[in-house]
Formats: structure tokens, sequence, C-alpha cells
């Protein structure tokens, strides 16, 4: 099993990080998921008749993911964080993408939440998981791009294994290697929140929603923690 690891540097830096991990076995994303496909539904219907709106720049989960992008070199305005970005486009268009049923059902629960959210398909996973700062080497192929080959600058924060950089700008954009497809079986999805003491009950609230969206399409899926007090998930 992959273990997921938050490096001492970020640990230290970001000392309130909390990291959501739930895992998902025997994942059958070729049928209907009934359940996601209403969640989805429910926000764009909320969105539409103005009952709800998803989290902007002024909301304080969003800001504190502004300043920590700042604090490694990152203009948040020009690379977003990734609920950031999903809200700003739902906001905009009023409807959330449809990709496929574990991605549906992870960006329903992160702008729900507004919190960032990722997944990894573990089968293209070598090695463990790092979050930690990047030496400059690393090469990152960014999701939809299969030609291209980026060099995530000195001090970034990211996702890597051991082959290669998973995520950029610490949850900005997954790689191409590791998507989640309708073929994926083993996922592993991540939910962030930099503030647990202030977030941590809607880090949870949003874990236990993943899951029980998960759980009538897969064998297994289970929730685990991670973060400066525990640094490593170990499933």
């Amino acid at each position: 099993m992959v273990a997921f690891r938050i490096a001492p540097a970020v640990a230290d830096a970001f000392p309130d990080t909390l990291i959501a991990l739930v895992t998902a076995t025997g994942l059958r994303a070729h049928e209907a998921w009934p359940r996601t496909a209403a969640a989805v539904e429910d926000l764009e219907k909320q969105l539409a008749d103005g009952t709800w709106q998803p989290a902007d720049e002024t909301d304080p989960r969003i800001e504190a993911w502004h300043t920590a992008y700042r604090s490694f070199g990152t203009n948040p305005r020009r690379i977003r964080p990734s609920v950031d970005a999903l809200g700003r486009r739902f906001a905009k268009r009023g409807t959330l993408p449809r990709i496929n049923p574990a991605v549906d059902s992870y960006n329903a629960v992160s702008v729900r939440h507004g919190l960032p959210a990722g997944a990894f398909d573990l089968a293209h996973v070598t090695g463990d998981i790092d979050i930690r700062y990047a030496d400059g080497t690393e090469s990152f192929t960014p999701l939809g791009e299969p030609g291209t080959v980026e060099h995530p600058k000195h001090g970034e924060i990211v996702y890597a294994d051991s082959t290669g950089v998973l995520t950029r700008h610490w949850n900005h954009r997954d790689a191409h290697r590791t998507r989640v497809t309708e073929d994926s079986t083993h996922v592993a999805f991540l939910l962030e929140t930099l503030h647990a003491i202030r977030d941590g009950h809607l880090l949870k609230a949003a874990a236990d929603e993943l899951q029980g969206l998960l759980i009538p399409h897969a064998e297994q899926a289970e929730v685990y923690y991670f973060g400066p007090a525990q640094p490593q998930a170990a499933p």
C-alpha cells in the first residue's frame, strides 16, 4: 500500500494542516452513481435559486490557500488553488463539470465544503507520496497534456512520488499519469485544510460525505487523516 507523508519542512511552515485520505478499492466507475448525480444536481439547483454560493477568495478557507501560495512564490490569482478555480467556474457557468463518477464525487464535495480535493489512481503511482518542497529538478506532465513536461520551481510545494510530481502548487493541478478515469479501481482521494482547529469539522464532514458516495460503488472505502501531528498515513 502507498504511504502518504507530509515533509517536516512543510509541517513546520503550516502547523495546523490536516489532510483526509479516502481510499477506495474495487471501484466501479462504469456503473451509474445516482447519489453522486443527485449531489451535483442539488448544488446546481441551490446555485440557480440563490440559496447557496461557492466560497470565493474573500472566504477564510480560500484566503488561507492564497496566503499559502504566496508563501512559496505562486500568484494565487493567476494560478488558483483547485477549490477556488472550481468554485469560480461553477459560479460563472452554473454547472459542475461531468468527468466520471469518481471525479464528480470529489468535485461536488470539494465545492460544497470549500476545501481543496484531488485524487490519484494508485495503479500508476510509484513508491510513496510526499507533500514536500520541490527541489527544481522534478518533472510534471499536466492532466490532459500528455505531451507536455514542466519543471516545478525550487521551493514550490508539490505532491510527488518516486517518479515525479503528481500535483503542482500543492493542489492547483494534478498529473496526467495518475489521473482518475472510469477504469480506475484503486484510488486515493485527498481533502485538505490549513486550519484544522477552525475547519477540522468541515474536513471530517467532507471526508464522511465522500466516503458515503464511494461505498455503494467500491469493495471498500476507508478514511485516514495525517498532518504535522501524525505526518504519515499508511493504509
